[in-house]
């Protein structure tokens, strides 16, 4: 009696291991869709692009080394050997879930953290410079941070985070300040869009070419958050796991809502207008500012957490363009200046795993070994291969000049 109920633990716990990592994946579809839809029609094709390769070269550089460096406890083993073992015979331990549920529900993380690069390096990169970039974002980059946080080994062996109080329940900082990090250094090296900043400090908008897809990305990304934060609750075989990923779905969509709506009035305010892009980026700043702890935050907390969080993401946007970094798509103040925020928000509610110097500790960790070492390889790159398309190329657009395709033939001449 008691190996069936274990069985069926197991059996259940895998599977939903599985259907949370599906919808991860499904945010993949909703970053390329928002992305689209806040870019320019001359550039579309191009970031298509870039986001069904990213998430490809993820899963491969995740199997090939990136598992084993995060997780295998210093025991490098390459691509996976003895991962689709049952994790139950012959262990000491037995595992809940299958161990390969386990890589396939952390490597969707890891295309996530690359997919927030993609849009803050847009409209003037080279696919093939990004994609280099990707290799070792997601083979190396992302890994080793993450094997200091969730993998629990110590920093270049100094200290390790979770003895100092430091904790992110599905990855505020993790995942999202770790992608806007690398985001920023790209964005720095790489320099403004042509047109973007005028000589007298005159900020000009490029806007985006279809809302309506923005708007969809955004509501795919919505859905696939219930993965990203329901799954890292590890379990739902019992009264207490299930009760936990109820929590968890409840303050996720909360937090969302509070921070479209903060971020919506917080723009009539500034701007007296609604402005629907800073709507879209309050939903997933509210998103990102929940997910450090979603299971804490008492049903009031959550709305108002995703709302700090969208009342942030308007004025970082406006500030990182007064600083005339450029970013198309809002995604280093969605993911990095939010992120931080969820991770200060966590000791608020869950103080017994976390401290406030605990989390400032983790954040600069990520922080700076994420920065440095993507500055290091953009540089590289930039050195080596050249990373931006020519000013020739850029006006045309990307997707003539890299893709040789156009995303609307029909209503563009190949020139706008």
């Amino acid at each position: 009696m008691e190996d069936s109920i274990f069985q069926l633990s197991y059996a259940l716990d895998t599977f939903y291991f599985l259907i949370c990592g599906a919808l991860v994946m499904w945010m993949a579809a909703g970053f390329a869709m928002l992305e689209a839809g806040l870019v320019r029609s001359k550039n579309t094709v191009a970031i298509l692009t870039k986001n069904v390769a990213l998430y490809s070269i993820a899963c491969i550089m995740y199997l090939i080394c990136g598992y084993s460096i995060m997780y295998g406890g210093g025991d490098f083993i390459m691509f996976l050997d003895g991962i689709t073992a049952d994790g139950v015979s012959g262990s000491e331990e037995p595992a809940t879930y299958a161990p390969s549920s386990d890589f396939f529900f952390q490597v969707v993380f890891v295309a996530t953290a690359m997919s927030i690069v993609s849009g803050a390096v847009a409209e003037r990169i080279k696919i093939w410079a990004f994609l280099i970039f990707a290799v070792f974002m997601t083979g190396f980059i992302y890994p080793m941070e993450g094997a200091w946080t969730w993998g629990g080994e110590a920093v270049l062996g100094l200290y390790t985070l979770g003895d100092l109080g430091f904790s992110d329940f599905a990855g505020s900082g993790i995942v999202h300040m770790a992608g806007a990090a690398a985001a920023l250094a790209g964005a720095l090296i790489l320099g403004a869009r042509k047109g973007k900043y005028g000589p007298d400090g005159k900020i000009n908008a490029l806007p985006g070419a279809n809302l309506p897809l923005a708007t969809l990305g955004t509501f795919i990304l919505w859905l696939g958050w219930f993965g990203f934060n329901g799954g890292s609750v590890l379990a739902t075989a019992s009264v207490e796991s299930a009760n936990a990923v109820a929590v968890v779905f409840m303050n996720t969509n909360s937090a969302a809502a509070g921070g479209l709506i903060a971020a919506l009035i917080t723009a009539r305010l500034i701007f007296g207008k609604a402005d629907l892009s800073m709507a879209l980026n309050g939903a997933l700043a509210g998103l990102v500012a929940i997910t450090a702890e979603p299971s804490t935050p008492s049903a009031l907390q959550a709305p108002i957490f995703g709302a700090l969080g969208g009342v942030l993401v308007v004025f970082s946007i406006v500030l990182l363009d007064k600083a005339r970094i450029d970013d198309p798509v809002g995604a280093i103040s969605v993911h990095g200046t939010v992120g931080l925020l969820g991770l200060l928000l966590v000791p608020i509610t869950n103080g017994e795993s976390a401290s406030f110097s605990g989390q400032i500790i983790g954040a600069l960790t990520i922080f700076f070994w994420v920065f440095i070492t993507s500055g290091i390889v953009w540089y590289a790159l930039k050195v080596l291969i050249g990373i931006r398309v020519t000013e020739e190329d850029e006006y045309r657009g990307i997707d003539v000049a890299e893709c040789g395709l156009e995303a609307y033939p029909e209503f563009t001449s190949g020139t706008k």
